[in-house]
């Protein structure tokens, strides 16, 4: 499946599902959409580590609990 991001430079894009944690630790993305609406990288802590999102935190938290 594809998600829709926004690369830094502000580039939309489309990305497989299994990129979408490598992009984030990159840094390589500032935005994705979920099912809930848009994701933006770096300003709310998930799971006491570096990754960070905004406005949908429940959301990428359970996202990266399912993937590691």
């Amino acid at each position: 499946m594809l998600t829709q991001v926004i690369r830094v430079g502000n580039h939309y894009d489309y990305v497989t599902d299994f990129m979408l944690e490598t992009l984030i630790k990159s840094k390589e993305i500032v935005k994705f959409k979920s099912s809930t609406g848009w994701v933006t990288i770096g300003a709310y802590p998930i799971s006491g580590d570096d990754r960070l999102a905004v406005n949908d935190a429940i959301f990428v938290r359970e996202y990266l609990r399912a993937h590691h």
